[in-house]
């Protein structure tokens, strides 16, 4: 029952679509028209710029430690609760029913999620957050280094010994990571995805 309560007090908070609101407080613009159309970090920065970009990025992530902490405080003896308010907090920001259930693409909360796990699990926000960093670095493409910062965090969670149900639980995360990227996975193959630093601002018709 508390995986249904967790779940669903993450979602709520997921819902409050930083890039959308960010979009039509400082644009006036909404961001599904624009660039990439997804309500995340990355179009946020290549349309509106570095302020609108931040300010997306940093409310994804609190959207993030909000679900966790809340979860943790109401079923305190539970060790998986904030996590499970991490997964709804991800879905609602995805998958947003007021905007058509599109949204964006979770990266920043699974960046709020990993800071959260990092008082008990100090090496997972070192090693995923270095692989990621190092893949934009060395290709300045943002969507890969989003990739493999998802996909080494249940990696991470295994190799440290993390609770089984706590390990398959980030292997869907990281599933749902890939699926949302599915399109940036095409342009990389096709070699014409986005780099860092080219800025998007066409409108889609």
């Amino acid at each position: 029952m508390f995986r249904f309560i967790c779940i669903l007090l993450g979602y709520g908070i997921g819902c409050l679509q930083s890039a959308y609101l960010v979009g039509k407080i400082v644009g006036h613009v909404d961001l599904r028209q624009y660039g990439s159309g997804n309500l995340g970090t990355t179009n946020a920065l290549r349309v509106l710029g570095k302020k609108a970009g931040a300010i997306t990025f940093i409310c994804d992530i609190l959207k993030s430690v909000v679900g966790f902490l809340l979860c943790k405080i109401l079923f305190k003896d539970i060790p998986l609760a904030g996590l499970y308010g991490c997964v709804g907090v991800i879905l609602g920001h995805d998958f947003p029913f007021y905007l058509g259930f599109k949204g964006g693409k979770g990266i920043a909360c699974m960046i709020g999620l990993v800071l959260c796990l990092s008082i008990t699990t100090w090496y997972l926000p070192a090693f995923a957050f270095g692989i990621g960093i190092i893949c934009i670095a060395a290709t300045r493409y943002v969507s890969l280094g989003s990739i493999s910062f998802a996909v080494m965090i249940p990696v991470v969670l295994y190799k440290v010994g993390f609770p089984l149900e706590g390990t398959i639980i980030a292997i869907c995360l990281a599933t749902l990571a890939l699926y949302q990227h599915r399109a940036n996975i095409s342009r990389l193959l096709a070699g014409n995805e986005n780099k860092l630093g080219i800025k998007r601002i066409e409108k889609n018709i």
